[in-house]
């Protein structure tokens, strides 16, 4: 009877090897994914002052709605005078949606103001946005409860 049990324990052995491969193998898939999301999320103090203000004023050129965090392009003038594109970092299109915003809240042309973080490299001409306002119709966003985004 060892004769028929010993091929058959060989087997069982061999699948739970691979089982156990497989396992592993999703396992490190599964490590180096979460790897990559966490370091997609970038620090904001890693690229912004965020104890400094900074307050531009210009004109939208583009909104960019989406996650995990919106983007709105302004041509504004830097402390200078001279007219730079700044890229104004806002929160995720999930997240503003909660304060009823959407790809339409912001329009080229629009003129508007901006209060928020520098960035860390003037030269790249970023704000982390804390306050913004369209003078044209009063719309702002930044003052009331829930209207911020880490």
């Amino acid at each position: 009877m060892s004769n028929y049990s010993e091929p058959l324990v060989k087997i069982m052995s061999h699948r739970n090897l691979v089982s156990r491969s497989k396992i592993l193998i999703l396992a490190t898939v599964l490590v180096v994914a979460a790897a990559g999301v966490a370091q997609a999320h970038h620090s904001f103090t890693a690229t912004y002052f965020e104890e400094q203000s900074v307050t531009i004023r210009g004109t939208v050129l583009q909104f960019q709605f989406r996650n995990p965090h919106s983007f709105v392009h302004v041509q504004a003038p830097d402390e200078n005078g001279e007219m730079h594109r700044w890229a104004v970092e806002w929160g995720g299109s999930s997240q503003l949606s909660n304060s009823d915003l959407n790809a339409a809240t912001l329009r080229p042309g629009d003129i508007i103001e901006v209060t928020g973080r520098p960035g860390r490299d003037p030269a790249d001409h970023r704000v982390h946005l804390v306050y913004l306002l369209r003078p044209a119709d009063g719309f702002d966003w930044g003052n009331e409860p829930g209207e911020t985004f880490d």
